[in-house]
């Protein structure tokens, strides 16, 4: 089972975005793909029509103390299987801390399915948490989209940071790559230059910016059902082609 997490200290950077359409590539190939909605805003719940609700709620989750098969819901698409976001999440640090190992436990609630799916996509909060640490523990890859300004790329230099300092037994790789890029502007094309050939983790593939983003909230859906044809699938095309060829996971 490869785990992989969609990921950003920032908000609003098209993490959700990331993670439903590269989930839905996965299944399309064949794969049984889970998404773990661990944001408590649900919107990847929304997004394949799914009540953002945990019978239970997260500390007990977290826990062990539910049957995590029985909390899976289908979408409407084959081979892809939503665990749901829940209000209660937006305490999960707290609830994470109150285990023995709490950068285990995202790991360990995933571990009685690890034979039903070949992919697991989590659509973390943004945030550097105990939270974070626990998705870093369970994750191989680790997808941070970027926008093309200054900030956004400093946040991968604290990610980096943030991993070393942690000294993992196997830190999982990250893989990020910009988004929301709009190439008529200068300043876009300059910061994609710079990084691109000076970070070997700056993946090719860009995501455009583009007005079919906004229409996967209104048809609750992938890019790649609605607007095959578009730049924006083609570009989750890409970027799922590029995953995959950096190796098995």
């Amino acid at each position: 089972m490869r785990v992989i997490a969609a990921y950003s200290i920032k908000g609003g950077v098209g993490k959700t975005t990331t993670a439903v359409n590269l989930a839905y590539l996965s299944a399309v190939e064949g794969a049984r793909t889970l998404v773990w909605d661990l944001d408590p805003q649900g919107a990847a719940s929304y997004m394949f029509r799914v009540k953002p609700r945990v019978k239970g709620g997260g500390r007990r989750l977290v826990r062990g103390r539910l049957d995590v098969d029985s909390l899976i819901r289908g979408t409407d698409f084959d081979r892809l299987d939503l665990l749901p976001a829940d209000l209660s999440y937006r305490h999960m640090d707290l609830h994470l801390d109150t285990t023995k190992r709490p950068t285990r436990q995202l790991a360990r609630v995933l571990a009685p399915v690890r034979d039903q799916y070949d992919t697991v996509v989590l659509d973390c909060p943004p945030s550097l948490s105990l939270v974070s640490e626990s998705v870093f523990e369970a994750a191989a890859r680790v997808l941070v989209p970027m926008v093309p300004a200054p900030l956004p790329a400093r946040t991968l230099d604290q990610l980096q940071a943030f991993l070393k300092a942690r000294e993992m037994r196997r830190p999982p790789k990250v893989m990020a790559f910009f988004t929301m890029v709009d190439r008529r502007r200068k300043l876009h094309r300059e910061i994609i230059t710079e990084l691109a050939g000076t970070r070997p983790e700056v993946l090719a593939a860009e995501v455009p910016a583009s007005t079919t983003f906004e229409q996967m909230g209104m048809r609750q859906a992938p890019v790649e059902i609605f607007a095959p044809r578009s730049s924006a699938a083609a570009a989750y095309r890409k970027l799922w082609d590029e995953i995959r060829d950096q190796g098995e996971f």
